[in-house]
């Protein structure tokens, strides 16, 4: 993320997101909410949950989908060898898809995708790589 410069780490333990990236803009500043998420063969675009070791079951805790309302975009996490590669999954497209994960396979465009990442809040940009990749139909 060092392209970015202005990038850090949201420590709230409820937030639908991990990361704010602060994007420089011809005019100004926009800011991209970023969900991060392991991807070994898949992405998830479901929260709410906790696992791993410290994992406590709650009563009232419910799981979502993310959306255009809790971030702007997932990030992928696929690590290999002593390396690791990004995914860039904007939520419009998540929106798009109705679903709650998806295989690598099917988003290889979307592998260090800077430009996909940059224009993750801009609709018809996201909608129509998306078709252009056939993510979409």
């Amino acid at each position: 993320m060092k392209r970015y410069g202005n990038v850090s780490l949201v420590d709230l333990p409820l937030s639908p997101y991990d990361i704010v990236i602060v994007y420089k803009k011809e005019r100004g500043e926009d800011i991209i909410r970023a969900q991060v998420k392991t991807a070994k063969s898949s992405i998830s675009f479901t929260g709410g949950t906790r696992g791993g070791v410290d994992r406590t079951y709650k009563s009232g805790i419910k799981t979502y989908t993310q959306s255009t309302e809790t971030c702007d975009v997932i990030i992928g996490v696929h690590p290999y060898d002593d390396s690791y590669d990004l995914y860039f999954v904007p939520t419009i497209l998540i929106e798009k898809l109705g679903q709650s994960s998806i295989s690598l396979n099917k988003i290889g465009a979307l592998k260090n995708n800077y430009k996909m990442l940059d224009n993750c809040k801009n609709s018809e940009f996201v909608i129509s790589n998306a078709k252009k990749y056939g993510i979409l139909s």
